[in-house]
This record gives structure tokens, C-alpha cells and sequence, in this order.
């Protein structure tokens, strides 16, 4: 099977092409506040494009952590990215949900002992949704290898508690509401984000 490498530019030109790279004022899912949002479901509706990225995704986290057994990802956002990867791994594709707030296994999906696991998110910002879900997975039999992400937006800087592997890493600013630069403060507010929604 190949696997083809993109580089971040390549990775955003994607972005770009999908017109999923906005800019503007945007409340994040976080509770922050950005002048950029990725809005990754303008991706996703390509699945040629999602392919593209996700064969890539694939081709680094196996390079970095060996065998996958199980790609596990949370919902909403990460279900499809983890899919893809999992189809360009060889392995199986199971999600988190929330149930009360908090992410668990659901739907029957099970973690055996000796599984080797890769958490795969679609962006990461803060790292919280990334550490509810490893959180959730640790609580099952399996070996979380490390996680794997489209675009890492915090520069690195995020602690998710486990090694992990981005097709790009940015430094996007974010702002907390009662510390917005000017000019950000002048531009309406919009919350594209999920995690609201979802609970």
C-alpha cells in the first residue's frame, strides 16, 4: 500500500481549496476567542480530498508509532478523519461519545488487551477534547500508542498527555473574552464550534 507524505503547505493549500480556512472573529469551541477557524467539515464533504489527507495522516503515524490495531477518535468532529486513517492503517475505526457530559465507549465497541491504539482528532487547539478522549480510552485493555491530528493549531504547545504526529502545525493566536486585542473586538463574534452542541 502507498502512503503519500503532504507537506503543512500542502496540508493548508487543502484547507484553502475547501474554503475551510476562515478568517474573522470566531468563538472557539475552547470558549476562546481567534481571528482564524478551520472548519474542517468543508473538508470533509470532499471524500477525495479527505482521502488526500487522511493517506497522509496514515503515513506519518505509522512511521512514528509502528502497527495500528485500533484508530479511536471523538465525536463528533473526529469520526470521519478517523475512518480515513483507520481505512489507510489497516485497522479498525471505533469513536467516544458523550454520555452525562463525559466521553465513553459506546455502541458495543470494545478495546481488547494487546491492542495497540492511535487516538486520531481532526484539529487540535486547547488538547481538552483530545485528553477527555484519551482519558475515556485508558479505561479500557489496549495500549494507546499516541494520537494524530490534521492541524495541531496550538504550535505544539498543547498537552494531550501522549506522543502524537499533525499533517501541519500552526501557532493560530487565541484569546480569552476579556482580553481581546482591539481589532479583534471590533468584528462581530460567531461560534462555528461543535462541542456545545454536542453535549
Amino acid at each position: 500500500m502507498s502512503l503519500s507524505a503532504l507537506t503543512s503547505d500542502e496540508t493548508l493549500a487543502e484547507f484553502r481549496a475547501a474554503g475551510a480556512l476562515l478568517e474573522g472573529h470566531f468563538i472557539l469551541s475552547s470558549g476562546r476567542h481567534s481571528p482564524i477557524f478551520l472548519q474542517k467539515m468543508f473538508v470533509f464533504q470532499d471524500p477525495m480530498r479527505t482521502q488526500k489527507l487522511c493517506r497522509a495522516l496514515a503515513a506519518k503515524a505509522r512511521k512514528k508509532f509502528g502497527a495500528i490495531d485500533i484508530v479511536a477518535s471523538p465525536a463528533l468532529g473526529g469520526i470521519v478523519p478517523g475512518y480515513e486513517t483507520a481505512r489507510w492503517l489497516g485497522a479498525k475505526a471505533i469513536f467516544v461519545e458523550r454520555e452525562d457530559g463525559a466521553f465513553k465507549l459506546r455502541r458495543g465497541f470494545t478495546i481488547p488487551a494487546g491492542a495497540r491504539v492511535l487516538m486520531v482528532e481532526d484539529i487540535i487547539t486547547t488538547g481538552l477534547s483530545s485528553r477527555e478522549c484519551l482519558a475515556s480510552l485508558a479505561e479500557h485493555p489496549g495500549k494507546i500508542v499516541g494520537a494524530a491530528c490534521l492541524i495541531d493549531r496550538s504550535g505544539g504547545k498543547a498537552d494531550i498527555g501522549v506522543p502524537r504526529v499533525s499533517l501541519c502545525t500552526l501557532d493560530i493566536p487565541d484569546y480569552p473574552a476579556d482580553a481581546l486585542p482591539p481589532e479583534l473586538a471590533a468584528i462581530p463574534a460567531v461560534k462555528p464550534g461543535s462541542r456545545t452542541a454536542a453535549k
